[in-house]
């Protein structure tokens, strides 16, 4: 389906030269000089490759038509990762590019939306918020008590990121697994 740009929000995927790309940014620019254009800012869905376009105001572009369907992930084999539709309860192996990195979160039983282009999946989207277990946390400093002060900890999975100074080791958190960040203490 053909779209002005003004019509593209961030998260849109596109068709260009044969190849899917999802728009990370956008911005409009009206110089003094010439006509209107957008600054398009894409990332290539199956390869995480960037490009930054201009297109100009009047310019269509191709927007894909994508299909979203729910699946559970099962186990990880030599090829990729097992995902099981919700609905047919097909198996599915997705290789592992398709994760990008949040491929350190997934975890048996949880829930993803399998995104598809004409049949094909082409990423795997995973829950905006996902529960894990503090491993290590650093001691809090004494007289650090300023609002934004955070600590360094290490999660279950290995990964590195940090926490408010009342999370101490066992506690169980929320993280967003695209941007790996502290969301809140879960319940």
């Amino acid at each position: 389906m053909k779209v002005l740009p003004s019509n593209l929000r961030i998260g849109n995927v596109v068709k260009e030269n044969n190849k899917l790309w999802s728009v990370v940014r956008m911005q409009h620019t009206q110089p003094g000089k010439g006509g209107a254009y957008f600054q398009v800012e894409l990332r290539g869905v199956l390869d995480q490759t960037k490009q930054i376009k201009r297109i100009r105001s009047s310019e269509e572009m191709e927007r894909a038509i994508l299909d979203e369907r729910q699946a559970t992930f099962v186990y990880r084999d030599g090829e990729g990762y097992v995902f099981m539709d919700q609905e047919s309860f097909e198996q599915t192996t997705v290789p592992e590019v398709y994760l990008g990195d949040a491929k350190i979160f997934v975890k048996e039983g949880m829930i993803v939306t399998l995104t598809l282009y004409e049949g094909e999946i082409v990423s795997v989207v995973l829950p905006s918020s996902i529960q894990v277990i503090v491993k290590e946390a650093d001691a809090v400093v004494k007289g650090q008590t300023a609002a934004s002060s955070y600590k360094n900890s290490v999660l279950e999975n290995g990964v590195n990121i940090k926490v408010p100074p009342h999370i101490e080791a066992g506690a169980a958190i929320l993280v967003n697994p695209n941007t790996c960040e502290y969301l809140e203490k879960a319940k």
